[in-house]
Parts: structure tokens; sequence; C-alpha cells
């Protein structure tokens, strides 16, 4: 049963801060955020790395006791909800073509969509959906555009769910296994959750690099 406290928690609830929202909705909070932030466009300003990172740390105890949570089920909601909302992203990008980007005016989406139209066209289908996945916006936009560029289907969902399961899991099980192994970490918890938003870069910025490399090669053999 809801008690009213409960209820007005989850009406304050900072959608932009990870500990605010599973304090509020939990487990089943973190399914709905990576479907939202991955199928919906609206969703492209919530924190998914953070929160994946943060709850992982939460299923330890070692950090807010008041918090605990379990790692299964957060495992599979995480899951659920980053493979779920980028397949339903893809599906509306495949019907609605580029009508949803027009209507928005928000210049950090458009920008997220010219980088994920990049990303489509120098690195091929597979590798940028891969990619996608470890760059804020870009994984929110990068879904609709597959569909409204016309990738096909198979090669969409084989490789948004290889992405979409090492993103999610991987995340979630990198704090978990921070939260173990360092006693009181909830105290270095938010330059822990930059350091995980840099290290996500990195896949990215190794494949920019070596494109670069190839293409300095290419230069010097032609």
């Amino acid at each position: 049963m809801t008690t009213p406290m409960h209820l007005a928690s989850q009406l304050a609830v900072n959608v932009l801060d990870a500990r605010s929202l599973l304090s509020a909705f939990g487990v089943l909070g973190v399914g709905v955020v990576m479907f939202a932030e991955t199928g919906l466009l609206v969703g492209f300003f919530l924190p998914g790395d953070s929160l994946l990172f943060t709850a992982g740390l939460l299923c330890t105890g070692s950090a807010d006791q008041s918090l605990h949570l379990s790692l299964g089920p957060l495992l599979v909601s995480a899951a659920v909800g980053a493979l779920a909302g980028a397949q339903c992203g893809y599906l509306l990008g495949r019907k609605a073509g580029g009508a949803l980007l027009t209507r928005s005016r928000s210049k950090k989406l458009h920008e997220g969509a010219q980088r994920a139209e990049e990303l489509l066209e120098r690195y091929g289908h597979a590798k940028a959906v891969v990619l996608a996945r470890f760059v804020p916006v870009v994984r929110t936009v990068l879904n609709p555009m597959a569909g409204a560029l016309g990738v096909p289907a198979r090669t969409f969902t084989i490789w948004q769910v290889a992405g979409g399961l090492v993103w999610s899991l991987g995340l979630t099980l990198g704090g978990y296994a921070l939260g173990s192994s360092i006693p009181n970490v909830d105290r270095y918890l938010l330059p822990m959750v930059a350091l995980i938003v840099v290290v996500s870069l990195i896949p990215l910025l190794a494949e920019v690099l070596r494109s670069r490399r190839a293409a300095r090669t290419q230069e010097e053999r032609g």
C-alpha cells in the first residue's frame, strides 16, 4: 500500500539525480528510465550511465542501507528496459521517419542526431549501434535514426542486443564490484560517476583514433 509520505517522495523526485530516482522507484524505476532514455526522444536528458552504476553500488549494502537493492532483479530490469527501449525507438523511427526529430527544438537533441548519423555512415550499422550505447544523447537518437535511415531490422536487433547487454549489465556490475570491495564507497560516488562516464567514452574514442590512423595509412599508400 502506498503511504502519503511515499507518494510525496515520488512526486518530489529529481529525474536528473540517480539516487533520487532509485529512492523513489527502486529497481522498477531503473527499467523505466532505461526504456525512456533509449526508446523515447524525450528521455535524452536522463542519467542512464550514473543510474546503472549507482544502482549496482547500492546492491552491496555498503553504501546507503535505506536504498539497498537486489542485484538479480536489477540486472533483469536494466537489461529489459535498455533492449526494449532501443527496439521501440527503432520502430518509431521506421514509421515516423525524421518527423519526430524535426518537431523537436532541442539543440542538444539535434546535435546528437547529427553525431548518430555520422556514426552510422562512418562505422557501418553494426559497429555504430554498439558504440552509440556508450555515448549519452547519441544512444537516444541513434535508434530512431537507424529506423529512419533503413538499417535492416535483423542487423539492428542483433547489435543493439549485444551492445545493450554489455552497456547495461557492465555498468551495473561495475558499480556492484566497486561497492563490494571498497568500504563506505558512497563517499566517493560523485567522482566515480564522473569517471565511469569518461570510461564509457573510451570505446568510441579508440574507434575514432583507429579510423584516423587507417585513413592516414591509406593516404600515404595512395
